[in-house]
């Protein structure tokens, strides 16, 4: 089964409950919480399309401005050695410790 769904730009992890028997939908990489849950799996996709839309719609309603997923900006937690050592091999490409860790995790993807 596929558990990543994407609508207008929204992904959503899809998990299945076997103690409540009900399919779950978590909207990642936004601020707010948003979720639903559907007792058939054809229903999932449908069920999150309305998701989005209702909480686009209350948005607009209330003149918030929605979350976007995924601003390009995060923190790592590392231990103060492997900080050290991401630093010095930075340098020594001679490049910023951000783009070192985007290639790191560039390469990671592309291998994975």
């Amino acid at each position: 089964m596929k558990t990543l769904i994407e609508y207008k730009g929204y992904h959503a992890k899809i998990s299945y409950d076997p103690e409540d028997k009900i399919f779950v939908g978590d909207v990642i990489g936004i601020d707010d919480f948003v979720g639903f849950h559907v007792y058939s799996a054809e229903d999932v996709e449908n069920r999150f399309h309305e998701c989005i839309d209702e909480y686009l719609d209350f948005c607009e309603e209330t003149g918030k401005k929605p979350s976007k997923e995924y601003r390009g900006v995060f923190n790592v937690r590392i231990s103060p050695e492997l900080h050290r050592l991401a630093v010095l091999e930075a340098a020594d490409q001679d490049i910023t410790l951000n783009q070192f860790v985007a290639n790191a995790i560039a390469n990671s993807i592309q291998h994975a």
